[in-house]
């Protein structure tokens, strides 16, 4: 399975990268050579990420998770993005309700 990031899940990632150090820069650049090759099996938005790596290059010093951040609104919920060998590899969404979180956030609630 191979599919476009949602333009949600995009929105999502340029919130949380929105930075202007290097490595937000360098992840923010990927976006649209992302792609989702999987998604989680509780129901969730969250989505595993490959990106091309023959036409963008990758984000040096990428740490673990890349960008994080709390959203209080719409409901109670924290956004993760991890990135593997300097590339885009999982775009988290979590919380403590027991129902899965089926949309993402509106970037204006990301906040890092």
């Amino acid at each position: 399975m191979t599919e476009p990031l949602s333009p949600e899940a995009t929105a999502t990632l340029n919130a949380l990268l929105a930075g202007t150090d290097p490595v937000s820069s360098a992840l923010r650049a990927q976006i649209p050579y992302a792609r989702v090759t999987n998604r989680c099996g509780c129901g969730c938005v969250t989505v595993d990420l490959e990106v091309d790596c023959s036409v963008v290059p990758p984000a040096m010093g990428a740490s673990h998770p890349a960008a994080d951040a709390w959203c209080e609104e719409p409901e109670d919920a924290g956004v993760m993005v991890f990135a593997r060998d300097g590339y885009l590899s999982l775009l988290e969404i979590y919380s403590s309700a027991s129902d899965p979180i089926t949309t993402w956030p509106e970037p204006r609630f990301v906040g890092r």
